[in-house]
């Protein structure tokens, strides 16, 4: 009874025990963590993409073609200035089976434009967004060819339109 030679491997199981389980579980969230940090990185790309090309009035074809009779200004070089991207959890989506996430993204212009004008703006920056977002998590395959919604392994992502300041 006074001999003490098995007192240190049982605590010291119990110490690994403890920490091992203390891992598993911190590694559920860390993983949720980092695919959220991951989408507000492809998102922030996303937004300086499409503001950067619309701001120089780079357009696809299709959309270059319309945009002399309905939006004459969106010609020209503009500046818009990005003033803030962010994401909420809109809950769990029955259709998917995911947890869904929105994200929200805030500019402004120092020039004048129509609503449509600011429209046309918007809906570039988001599809940029969403499409980063789907090269990221490389789902390209599995989501439309306006990006609408984006999947990763947690989440289906999608945005709102965009709100000029």
């Amino acid at each position: 009874m006074t001999d003490n030679k098995g007192q240190i491997s049982g605590e010291y199981l119990l110490l690994v025990g403890i920490l091992v389980i203390t891992v598993m579980l911190s590694v559920v969230f860390i993983a949720d963590e980092n695919e959220l940090n991951a989408a507000m990185s492809a998102a922030r790309s996303g937004v300086i993409e499409g503001v950067g090309t619309s701001s120089v009035a780079i357009y696809p074809t299709d959309s270059y073609d319309v945009y002399p009779d309905l939006k004459g200004n969106l010609m020209y070089p503009y500046s818009v200035e990005i003033i803030n991207v962010s994401y909420s959890e809109l809950g769990m989506d029955d259709v998917y089976g995911k947890k869904k996430i929105q994200f929200q993204v805030y500019v402004k212009s120092s020039n004048e434009y129509t609503a449509g004008e600011l429209d046309s703006m918007g809906e570039r920056i988001n599809y940029n967004l969403r499409k980063s977002l789907a090269i990221s998590f490389n789902s390209t395959a599995s989501t439309n060819k306006l990006y609408n919604p984006v999947f990763s392994p947690h989440y289906v992502y999608t945005t709102a339109n965009v709100k000029w300041v």
